[in-house]
């Protein structure tokens, strides 16, 4: 999949760098950007009116101080919305078209956004530069069926689930045609979810393993050290630094 052809191990902006106060705005995809990195990874929800916008939370509170679910506002009602006081609410589009050289590794949050999201990439000629991701496997199947062989995919939970059992008792796992990456936290809760089986099997069915959301520089060495093929960070000079230490900033 082109959207996997950069210089491994990827770097990944996750929500653009949450850790600087804003998250999935275009200010923190910006600056991203200007420090370099090449994958920024964010979230879509789709308006009442079928727009698919970059935000994480199903609801407005959290990040802007206002009430209100995102599914239930049309774009209009959303235009006025401030991010951290004064940033806008992205739409999808508006983030492809800004920055046609970067790769987006999007989330889709909830069932609506999942037509919107992949129409808009379709219209956006940007297939070749996104990979799409969910929690849910019924979520991901849908998208599969709409997108159609071009577009990259991650696994959902259960998929995650029975390729981290069959990478420790080593029963056969079948894959769908577009996924290309494993997408996971290095471990959940005493579970361990990375090792180097993991990664083995992983890597031996063609899949890319990144890892989220990584902050702490210890952490990030341990993992590069293990041969993961990317990590997601909310402190973007963090992650910076530790490449550039390793050689490893493009």
């Amino acid at each position: 999949m082109p959207f996997l052809d950069g210089p491994k191990p990827l770097a990944f902006a996750h929500r653009g760098g949450a850790a600087d106060g804003d998250e999935n705005t275009a200010e923190a995809f910006e600056r991203a950007v200007k420090l370099g990195y090449r994958y920024v990874e964010t979230d879509v929800h789709a308006t009442a009116d079928g727009v698919a916008v970059v935000f994480h939370d199903p609801t407005l509170d959290r990040v802007t101080g206002q009430a209100g679910r995102i599914s239930s506002l049309t774009w209009t009602d959303l235009q006025s919305v401030r991010v951290a006081g004064a940033a806008l609410l992205p739409r999808l589009d508006e983030v492809l078209a800004a920055w046609p050289e970067i790769r987006f590794n999007i989330d889709i949050k909830a069932d609506p956004g999942v037509r919107p999201t992949v129409d808009t990439i379709l219209r956006s000629d940007a297939a070749d530069r996104v990979l799409l991701a969910s929690f849910s496997d019924r979520r991901l199947a849908q998208v599969r069926a709409l997108a159609g062989p071009s577009m990259a995919t991650s696994l959902g939970s259960r998929s995650v689930a029975r390729l981290r059992v069959a990478s420790l008792v080593g029963a056969p796992v079948r894959l769908p045609a577009t996924a290309a990456a494993v997408q996971v936290p290095p471990r959940l809760g005493r579970i361990t979810v990375v090792d180097r089986r993991f990664l083995a099997l992983s890597h031996r069915l063609g899949l890319q393993v990144h890892v989220w959301t990584i902050d702490d520089p210890t952490e990030m060495n341990r993992l590069l050290d293990l041969g993961v093929d990317g990590i997601m960070t909310d402190r973007l000079t963090v992650l910076r630094d530790v490449y550039q230490s390793r050689g490893l900033w493009p």
